[in-house]
């Protein structure tokens, strides 16, 4: 205890949190690869700069959201005060913490997917979102190739209705919805965007799956399917689950993409504007 504290007083945060996301990244790495090894796809192993650029994005996408995200969420936090009935957050107030928790999730879920769709369909967000997709062979770490500004805006469809309706707030007491969404939401995501080609049989229908996503990263046909992060369902609510018997044969996009991190972060003001890939029509549930 006197080492941590020892370190907590006399480092800056900063580098407090890139040691501890280093801790996070060597325990994901000790559990991912040797699974990504035994049960994964063999394919060609991927360029050291490809894996840096990763590896940059992994700490870039863990510590720069949550400052951009501050001032937003808090005025909408404000605005919810100001412009909701008063009987909408004394509703949320008065429910345990564990329907707190409940609804928060259901709720997020449902902004993320939301967030994920139109960031397929609207070409000003997809060409921030295309760095995501733009790799062709998914491992666990593709999980945080994720542009900045794709992030935050997802992040905002998800949490801003946790803000508006009370749900979250200013304290430790508001954070706990949050925290949790993206908590499940980020351990989630580099299980499902893991190289493991296993199947889990009805589980499929309750939670998303590495089978799940990988069909979503399909670099032509289903590209704009299964958005949700954690809850399948949503997909098939919405018209746009599938989830055949097999596996995408490739995945990534069509357009080229940069493979160093900084050519990825300039990718969307340099190069010409993104194709937002071509929709398909609602599919029933597979």
């Amino acid at each position: 205890m006197s080492l941590l504290h020892t370190l907590q007083t006399q480092l800056p945060a900063i580098v407090i949190d890139v040691l501890r996301l280093s801790l996070w990244l060597a325990l994901l790495a000790v559990l991912f690869v040797p699974l990504e090894r035994l049960f994964g796809e063999r394919h060609a192993g991927r360029s050291r700069m490809e894996l840096f650029s990763d590896l940059g994005f992994y700490f870039i996408s863990s510590l720069l959201p949550a400052a951009l995200l501050a001032v937003p969420l808090a005025l909408v936090a404000v605005a919810g005060q100001r412009f909701l009935p008063d009987a909408v957050p004394a509703a949320m107030a008065s429910l345990p913490l564990w329907a707190k928790l409940l609804l928060g999730l259901l709720i997020g879920e449902v902004g993320t997917y939301w967030g994920h769709r139109l960031s397929h369909e609207i070409p000003l967000l997809w060409r921030y979102h295309a760095v995501h997709h733009s790799t062709e062979h998914l491992y666990f770490l593709a999980n945080t190739r994720t542009h900045p500004v794709d992030m935050v805006v997802t992040r905002l469809f998800g949490l801003t209705p946790l803000y508006l309706l009370g749900l979250a707030g200013p304290g430790a007491a508001g954070s706990a919805a949050p925290v949790l969404l993206l908590l499940i939401g980020t351990v989630w995501g580099f299980f499902i965007h893991a190289n493991l080609r296993w199947r889990f049989g009805p589980l499929e229908w309750l939670v998303a799956t590495p089978a799940f996503h990988h069909w979503h990263h399909s670099k032509f046909e289903h590209i704009n399917r299964n958005y949700a992060s954690t809850l399948p369902v949503l997909d098939r609510l919405f018209g746009t689950h599938h989830l055949p018997a097999d596996w995408p044969a490739s995945c990534g996009i069509e357009a080229p993409m940069p493979v160093s991190l900084p050519g990825q972060l300039l990718a969307p003001w340099r190069r010409a504007p993104a194709t937002v890939p071509q929709a398909t029509p609602p599919m029933s549930a597979d």
